[in-house]
């Protein structure tokens, strides 16, 4: 097996390799169960995840070989296996007689309904909705753009073009016409299925105007859009060129499934600021089944008869793998939340949730319940709710800071666990798995440990795999594990030279991190996450998490500025908690005190300035790719605390590095995902009033829906 080389075999930092997970030593130390699954999956990878696929997945036909990396990175699993998305998630269910078990709730505080959908709804809607996709036209290999809220009829949407063996990609709803029409000119869609409209509070976004703006100034023509009008909020009218509404979509008879080749697409997943060169993920489908399949127990503990939540949208990742794909798999039922933590109508609704549908297991992201803490931290609106059912939390997506991490464990008393992946994996490249009964009480920061199939390496600047609790660039041994991206969508070249050209052998998750004595990896992304104050090399979340120490503190956003001296000297802007009216000079003072005292005079803390709230993202969504992120290197101060070393975001809830271009007198484009624009008219104020800001123009927003 091929190492990364070492810096004892040329010139480099003289660092010790660092001690493989599975060796005798570790073994001791770590669940025996997740040695075992862990060890085998890298020694043993065809044995393992051919078995696997076996037990776990129902086949149209076997595979002639398990594993195929004679073209690597374009990596095959489970070569000429035929098999069917639909069919594993639906179909297979109901024909063991379990289609009477609710598949999917759907709680919509936003329209005041709760509605349970059956496996056997779902196998008749997906069905006939597959049967009027047919008759349009679609088959296999045909792309079809899905552009809907968060409601059962998107995932219907989406099984039922899997179901013909066609490929979905679905765009987040809160796209503008400019972003849609960008991805429908890219896919080339046969169909396109959508809603007449979302609903956020006190508003209603309009999908059908915006729809047809999109196919109006695109290249590219659909065949007909399929709409599913919620006449509970608002009656369209439809073009009748290019309309077609979802009732009559529906065939009156039920269509089969279309048997395709493990390693043909079951969707494409655009990544976020791709307007210009589209990067679609193109996931496969048999590796990413089995995947999804076995993490739902071996990561998540679910069982059979639970109800899992994750407080996601589709338009993610996230909600691909865990809101459609791996719950509907493992024949669980499947909570779909169509509101906000905090204001549909009230900060109890995550509680109310728990409570009512009897969750066993939360995904979420930690600004959800940073939310939920800022306004209600004592719980007055959640505590009347039984949180009896909940056994674990899992969080992802972003850094958690040790206040809201200690909040959430006391509150909702169940381990919260996080772990860490990318749009480009499909699931978790780190976990603590609760199925391997690994120990739920992590260190504090980590993303756990490597899970099946992820043989991680930390590398310094060099390509010298660096020392333990050093920071460098996270990359993973080559072949990657079956589920991950097989390439971007008609885009080989540019697959092979982003993600492998670097290393050779690896797969750069342009993320950087660093590994513990015990293999437990931390993970820091974006060059804008560590800041170099004079020569020193901060993690901006550990400062982070010492202002939100203060008693006084909501949420906070620290960032590098230029300082002519130091070179970078980080910013703070920080929101109060309600009723808090303390003179924004005092408090001002008091962080700065704060970062003295926990952290010292190194890094340089004097910047602090009060907003109103921080630019933030929806749903889930990333500000930006992995892509276009360049990581800093070196080493991390041997004489820091450990708090120098947090993980940070994979690339940030918080809008952190537009906010620190606006400091620096940069042009920023706001992209559309953000939750609300305005704020940074009250962040341009706060930023000159500490002397920044003084020459930046006005931010641009990307076309918006919001």
């Amino acid at each position: 097996m091929d190492q990364p080389v070492s810096s004892n075999s040329g010139s480099g930092s003289g660092s010790v390799p660092q001690v493989p997970i599975c060796s005798a030593s570790q073994s001791e130390m770590l669940s025996p169960l997740y040695m075992e699954a862990y060890c085998q999956s890298l020694e043993q990878p065809e044995s393992f995840w051919g078995d696997l696929a076996e037990q776990l997945i129902d086949w149209d036909q076997p595979w002639e070989k398990v594993l195929d990396n004679s073209n690597s990175p374009f990596t095959k699993w489970y070569v000429g296996g035929k098999l069917n998305a639909c069919y594993n998630a639906i179909d297979r269910h109901v024909l063991a007689d379990k289609g009477s078990k609710v598949a999917l709730i759907h709680d919509s505080p936003t329209t005041n309904t709760v509605r349970h959908v059956t496996y056997n709804e779902l196998y008749d809607k997906v069905s006939r909705l597959a049967g009027g996709l047919r008759r349009l036209g679609v088959q296999k290999g045909d792309r079809v753009v899905i552009y809907m809220p968060l409601i059962p009829e998107a995932i219907i949407a989406m099984l039922a073009t899997a179901r013909l063996g066609a490929v979905h990609s679905v765009v987040f709803g809160g796209f503008a016409a400019s972003e849609l029409c960008t991805r429908i000119e890219h896919a080339e869609p046969k169909v396109i299925i959508a809603a007449n409209c979302g609903v956020e509070p006190h508003k209603i976004i309009y999908y059908l105007d915006i729809l047809h703006e999109a196919v109006a100034m695109s290249r590219w023509k659909p065949a007909k859009n399929i709409i599913y009008r919620r006449a509970n909020i608002l009656m369209s009218d439809l073009d009748e060129t290019w309309d077609i509404a979802w009732e009559n979509a529906l065939d009156t008879v039920p269509v089969d499934c279309v048997p395709v080749e493990a390693n043909d697409p079951l969707y494409i997943l655009y990544t976020s600021g791709t307007t210009d060169k589209p990067k679609g993920i193109q996931r496969p489908i048999g590796g990413h089944l089995v995947t999804l399949m076995y993490t739902m127990n071996t990561i998540y503990g679910l069982q059979q008869d639970d109800v899992w939540w994750n407080a996601s949208d589709l338009g993610w990742v996230v909600g691909h793998s865990y809101i459609c794909y791996g719950p509907l798999l493992y024949g669980a039922t499947s909570v779909m939340y169509e509101g906000k933590p905090d204001r549909t109508p009230d900060p109890g609704q995550y509680f109310r949730i728990i409570d009512q549908h009897k969750v066993s297991a939360v995904f979420s992201v930690p600004t959800a319940f940073r939310v939920i803490r800022r306004v209600d931290p004592d719980v007055t609106y959640g505590r009347k709710y039984s949180l009896k059912s909940l056994r674990a939390i899992f969080i992802a997506g972003e850094h958690c800071d040790l206040e809201t991490m200690k909040w959430m464990r006391k509150t909702f008393k169940v381990p919260v666990l996080n772990q860490w992946w990318q749009t480009e994996t499909g699931s978790a490249i780190t976990a603590t798995c609760v199925g391997f009964a690994q120990n739920l009480q992590t260190p504090p920061f980590t993303t756990g440990l490597p899970y099946c199939g992820y043989d991680i390496y930390v590398l310094d600047k060099n390509g010298h795999e660096a020392k333990p609790n050093e920071l460098g660039r996270i990359v993973v041994k080559l072949p990657l594990p079956p589920g991950n991206m097989a390439t971007l969508y008609r885009s080989d070249e540019l697959f092979r030279k982003t993600y492998f050209q670097r290393f050779p052998g690896y797969y750069d998750t342009m993320d950087a991190g660093y590994k513990d004595e015990n293999g437990y990896i931390y993970v820091t992304a974006r060059d804008d996450d560590v800041i170099n104050v004079a020569g020193h090399r901060i993690s901006t979340s550990s400062l982070e998490d010492a202002i939100l120490r203060h008693p006084d503190v909501a949420d906070a956003a620290v960032f590098g500025v230029p300082e002519p001296t130091k070179g970078q000297i980080p910013l703070c802007l920080y929101v109060t908690k309600a009723n808090v009216s303390k003179p924004a000079a005092k408090m001002s003072v008091e962080l700065i005190n704060i970062i003295r005292e926990v952290i010292g005079p190194i890094a340089a803390f004097k910047l602090a300035a009060q907003v109103q709230s921080l630019p933030r993202t929806r749903s889930g969504k990333k500000t930006g790719t992995t892509t276009t992120t360049s990581c800093q290197f070196g080493s991390v101060l041997t004489s820091a605390p450990l708090f120098l070393l947090l993980p940070q975001k994979k690339t940030g809830k918080t809008l952190r590095k537009a906010m620190a271009d606006l400091a620096a007198n940069k042009h920023i484009t706001i992209p559309a995902t953000v939750e609300d624009a305005t704020v940074f008219v009250d962040v341009k104020r706060a930023l000159r009033e500490l002397g920044y800001a003084m020459a930046a123009p006005d931010p641009e927003l990307r076309q918006t829906v919001r």
